[in-house]
């Protein structure tokens, strides 16, 4: 399947200059979000895995779908202040300023072998984020898992620089 022709391209969305990549229409296929988590699952077939973290929002879809598939938990990754209990948290750097990324303190155990899943990696700072927030929580990250790769903006490289796997499904250049 050629995931390119089921993810919709707006143009100057949210500001001029940039191609959104809109996954909705992949999900409102069922063969493509099907096909989508089936790949996503596939390299980590026969890997020891013991949750998958998904990146608030899309990433919650995409992950959810990838635990069940793999009969593992879920961690939600979230914005600042979004979760009820006690968290761990994680800032990063904004084009202009700071966000934060959070989990609860006890999403993981020390040792838990976690892939970290979301819809696109673009720059790779909420990413990188997760993956640092998840292994000072105690996990082990064995790699990462998106839709879609931007390459211009050097997030997957930026990840891989970490030594983590990254796994995409397709590539768009320009953003």
């Amino acid at each position: 399947m050629n995931f390119s022709d089921v993810i919709r391209t707006i143009p100057d969305y949210p500001k001029p200059g940039i191609m959104f990549r809109d996954i909705t229409t992949l999900l409102g296929n069922a063969r493509a979000f099907r096909r989508a988590v089936d790949e996503m699952v596939q390299p980590y077939a026969g890997v020891k895995i013991d949750k998958v973290a998904g990146i608030e929002a899309r990433g919650f879809i995409l992950g959810g779908a990838v635990a069940h598939q793999l009969a593992r938990g879920f961690i939600p990754v979230r914005k600042k202040g979004k979760l009820p209990h006690t968290v761990l948290g994680e800032d990063y750097d904004l084009e202009y300023g700071k966000d934060r990324v959070e989990i609860h303190s006890d999403a993981v155990s020390k040792g838990d072998h976690v892939i970290v899943v979301d819809d696109l990696i673009a720059t790779g700072g909420t990413a990188f984020a997760a993956i640092k927030l998840l292994e000072r929580a105690g996990a082990t990250v064995i790699g990462c898992s998106f839709v879609i790769d931007l390459p211009e903006l050097g997030g997957a490289d930026k990840i891989r620089a970490l030594g983590k796997e990254v796994q995409t499904l397709v590539t768009f250049g320009g953003h």
